[in-house]
């Protein structure tokens, strides 16, 4: 069950700060990945307004509520990619030129170290004024519903209606909206079908042929693998891998559901991907020096053919892919599910939410900004599927009417959406388990695939991190 707030928020800081002062800025691995995959420079921008009023009326709000003459200042910070980025800041601009009084400067940047600076800025006191939050940020650093402003206290200019009233009760703390749901997502299987064909060999879908695929691509050349798994990845294919044996959640009502014996299995299956070729090991993977997988050279160029990952943030593997300068244009598609037993495995979860901070001076023209984005037709319109597919049915609707979106994207989360069945805990995500070099995934597995523990250990010390992050 979930510790006291007091006891969690003092833990939370302790360990953000622990990070920032042993200048662990969280930098993800070779294979890592972020919570929904953005990774790219981080940035800052101030604006102004702009000439024309681009400006269609909010979805289900009042359209000029906030747009009278009092001069406003907001900050927006998230994380992503370059193309979130670049769409985020053009919304922005037309949010800017329909409330010319309103002025927005953004910050904005990759994964790596953002959770502790973010974690630091709320606890503070210093949060920009509308935030984009992990899902599991509502626990860890809501106060119990005190960090983050009430949405439904603003619902004259944020329409609440258009988003499922089941994803709405997720994002409370307390019994107080701490955040509107951007998006729903789970993890896939992606191949590099141009690797694959160049290889000679079918594209797992089942135990057989994903070892086939090993030995085949042992056969074709030594540095190239079927599929790549960073620390992070290692946790979710051991999760998917166990639900699809066992057919039970990872966690539930704040406990494990596997036994030591369980999941010793699925270590020791993790283990015999690493000797059978399936995946390279950890040392392999962090040698290659890279920041994230997507810019692996190895990747880039096809050496590593598949991953497991998050359907809002596949795109930029395939654009890395097929930009590559050694081996541009090669395939990227969407693979099956790997049968490892008689269950669909694998989870859906709450990819990022919209909040507004408690400590915001104009919470109201902030939760404007939140409409614009997911509500708004430009706003909508703008900001496509950055963020992955919209839970607005507002944004649903202009989508589909105007046949916006990127293709991939859409095609992934309506087959994970159709598949993955499974709840995620709250704690999953907790940075305490998820840092990089020193969460609790990171060093189990790093130690496992070193041959530092065996499968009987770094279970042993699996079980009892997650025990201490969900109190117990």
């Amino acid at each position: 069950m979930r510790k006291s707030i007091k006891k969690a928020m003092s833990l939370t800081l302790a360990t953000v700060m622990a990070l920032s002062l042993a200048a662990c800025s969280g930098g993800s691995s070779s294979g890592g990945s972020s919570s929904d995959g953005g990774s790219s420079n981080s940035g800052t921008s101030s604006g102004g307004g702009a000439s024309s009023d681009g400006g269609s009326s909010n979805s289900g709000a009042s359209s000029d509520s906030g747009s009278g003459d009092e001069k406003v200042e907001l900050k927006f910070s998230w994380w992503g990619g370059d193309s979130r980025h670049e769409a985020t800041e053009k919304a922005v601009a037309a949010f800017m030129a329909k409330y010319p009084n309103i002025t927005v400067t953004t910050e904005y940047g990759a994964w790596s170290g953002w959770e502790e600076k973010q974690a630091l800025n709320i606890m503070g006191g210093n949060a920009a004024d509308v935030m984009q939050v992990n899902w599991n940020w509502i626990e860890s650093y809501s106060g119990n519903g005190t960090n983050f402003a009430n949405l439904e206290d603003y619902s004259d200019v944020l329409d609440l209606t258009q988003f499922p009233s089941e994803s709405l009760e997720l994002c409370k703390a307390d019994g107080k909206l701490m955040a509107v749901p951007v998006a729903l997502t789970g993890r896939l299987f992606y191949w590099n079908k141009t690797t694959y064909d160049e290889v000679g060999v079918e594209m797992p879908t089942d135990e057989a042929s994903l070892f086939a695929a090993g030995e085949a691509f042992k056969a074709f050349d030594e540095d190239y693998y079927p599929l790549a798994l960073g620390e992070y990845d290692r946790m979710i294919f051991l999760v998917y891998y166990l639900e699809s044996v066992y057919g039970k959640p990872w966690v539930q009502d704040g406990q494990i559901q596997y036994t030591t014996e369980e999941i010793v299995s699925g270590l020791e299956f993790i283990k015999k991907m690493e000797d059978g070729h399936v995946i390279p090991t950890l040392a392999v993977l962090n040698g290659d020096m890279a920041d994230s997988l997507d810019k692996n050279a190895k990747w880039i160029d096809g050496k590593y053919a598949g991953i497991l990952e998050w359907d809002s943030s596949a795109s930029k593997f395939e654009q890395a892919i097929v930009e590559s300068t050694n081996k541009p244009n090669q395939e990227f598609v969407i693979g099956e599910f790997i049968k490892f037993g008689d269950y669909d495995g694998g989870f859906t979860k709450i990819s990022m939410g919209l909040a507004v901070a408690a400590t915001s001076k104009h919470p109201k023209e902030a939760a404007m900004l939140v409409n614009f984005l997911l509500n708004d037709p430009e706003g909508i319109e703008i900001c496509s599927t950055e963020r992955g597919i919209p839970c607005s049915a507002a944004a649903l609707k202009v989508l589909d009417e105007k046949g916006l979106g990127n293709a991939l994207v859409k095609e992934a989360n309506a087959k994970v959406m159709g598949f993955s069945k499974f709840p995620l805990d709250t704690k999953f995500e907790h940075n305490d388990l998820k840092a990089n070099p020193d969460g609790v995934y990171y060093k189990v597995f790093g130690k496992f695939s070193a041959g530092e523990t065996d499968a009987a250990k770094a279970a042993e010390d699996l079980i009892k991190g997650v025990n201490e992050c969900l109190g117990n």
